[in-house]
């Protein structure tokens, strides 16, 4: 199969690549979307497999069938809630196939190196393209795969810190060594120091000290950010590892990997930047692991959390002409959209006005709740982002929020301490009713007390959030 087949798969390839993503920023045409990407990457793998230099297809195909085999059982087997914490595995293992395709270009570059002029013209592959190269290609190509095992660690080793915050088996508060950034400043030197090593010896050792440094960056950066920032973590690891394919991309000569790989680091770099505007984050700070920071004491949380029962909510719900639910991570957990989707029904049958109110950050993945809604077969059309729907607040007789915390505390804007100070939140406690759906009397993942909980026109509806809704359907009449 000739260059010329395998180049116009490519870029056949990297279109529908380019419409997926765009098909992605619509509810409507997600779904188109996601097949576009299906489609795509078939295309560049069959491409890949059945192109030049591609001597062991037969192992590519055991390999590829090996690992589909593993992410299907992993697919089937995972909930909603855990998506979160599976795309942060995702990205470590992509950072970790960036660092394993770095040492295998320079071992294979050490071996092109090692060979006379007559054994060169006999290679196959990757060794060949590498034995075309000249002095100068060869220094570029070291810098490309040190900047690759670079990123692909940092990604690794912070997509495995950021899967046990997610999953709850590392402490979600910003923790830092003694010494801080000066560490983290400390081991970046130590790689750029190595950079320079390298490219003057291209020996192992400086890579492998710089492989080290760069996990440990991943390791301090991501346990330094507290899990109130989360969901901007998610987002922007999907960059790291987006940047790091398009590394791997540079060292093999693959363009639609550089491609690819272009448009996820960008892509997901946007993204974060979004989502920072809509914490009030500085970017910076928060890819640092938490620069800065609000300080002082925070404000304390006066009054009480009064609670009510599902007959109360009903009675409140059946009076009310216009009603708004704010979804968030507690809903997810557990499994209340449908329950929730047929409250609506019930409500919009008896003529009421009934929206929803999304946060960019609700729940712990960007797009966490749309996902969930559309799964539960919520109209597009009532689903509102926050810029739409935080001005009708103040002219909504209730507005339900069910397992939220940070995206409705009013904190934000009066507590110039808060962590949350200066973020963009749901202003809910302006409706006339405001009913919380929530386990317990905590703060929640963050840690972050709610004064929404204590003000005089909140009730707390106590327990389960399906338990409690599926409680609350029968006296909808």
């Amino acid at each position: 199969m000739d260059f010329g087949f395998t180049t116009a798969a490519y870029v056949v390839a990297a279109v529908l690549f380019i419409l997926s993503l765009g098909g992605l920023s619509g509810q409507e045409s997600a779904k188109r979307a996601v097949w576009y990407g299906i489609v795509g990457m078939a295309l560049a793998v069959a491409a890949t497999l059945i192109g030049p230099g591609s001597g062991f297809w037969l192992l590519s195909l055991v390999l590829i069938a090996g690992g589909g085999a593993i992410g299907y059982q992993l697919a089937t087997r995972v909930q909603m809630t855990q998506m979160p914490e599976l795309v942060a595995a995702m990205h470590s293992l992509v950072g970790l196939a960036a660092v394993f395709v770095g040492f295998n270009a320079h071992f294979e570059l050490g071996n092109v190196m090692a060979m006379d002029d007559a054994a060169k013209k006999a290679t196959e592959g990757f060794a060949a393209l590498l034995a075309k190269k000249d002095g100068v290609e060869i220094a570029i190509l070291r810098v490309e795969l040190f900047l690759g095992i670079f990123i692909g660690a940092v990604t690794f080793t912070g997509s495995v810190i950021a899967y046990g915050k997610l999953a709850g088996r590392v402490n979600s508060a910003a923790t830092k060594l003694p010494g801080g950034h000066i560490l983290n400043a400390a081991a970046a030197i130590l790689a750029l120091i190595c950079l320079i090593w390298y490219f003057n010896t291209g020996g192992f050792f400086p890579l492998f000290l710089m492989t080290l440094a760069a996990l440990f960056i991943g390791y301090h950066l991501i346990m330094g950010i507290g899990g109130a920032d989360m969901p901007v973590v998610v987002s922007m690891l999907n960059s790291y590892s987006g940047w790091a394919a398009a590394a791997i991309g540079f060292s093999l000569g693959n363009d639609l990997l550089i491609v690819v790989g272009a448009l996820v680091g960008s892509s997901g770099a946007i993204l974060s930047y979004i989502m920072c505007k809509a914490m009030n984050r500085s970017f910076i700070s928060v890819i640092l692991g938490g620069f800065g920071g609000p300080a002082g004491e925070q404000m304390a949380v006066e009054g009480e959390q009064i609670a009510i029962e599902a007959d109360g909510v009903a009675t409140a719900l059946n009076e009310a002409d216009s009603v708004i639910i704010i979804p968030g991570y507690g809903m997810a957990v557990a499994q209340a959209q449908q329950a929730v989707s047929e409250l609506v029904k019930k409500l919009r049958a008896k003529g009421k006005n009934v929206r929803f109110a999304i946060h960019p950050v609700a729940g712990r993945l960007p797009g966490h709740m749309n996902v969930l809604l559309a799964e539960a077969k919520v109209p597009y059309d009532i689903v509102m982002e926050m810029d739409e729907i935080n001005d009708d607040f103040p002219d909504t007789d209730v507005a339900i929020v069910i397992g939220s915390n940070d995206i409705v505390n009013p904190a934000a804007q009066d507590d110039p301490n808060s962590p949350i100070a200066g973020m963009p939140v749901l202003e809910c406690w302006k409706a006339k009713q405001v009913f919380v759906s929530k386990r317990g009397q905590g703060t929640g993942y963050s840690g972050i007390e709610n004064p929404l909980f204590f003000k005089d026109n909140t009730r707390m509806f106590y327990g389960d959030a399906k338990a409690s809704l599926d409680k609350l359907l029968p006296m909808i009449d």
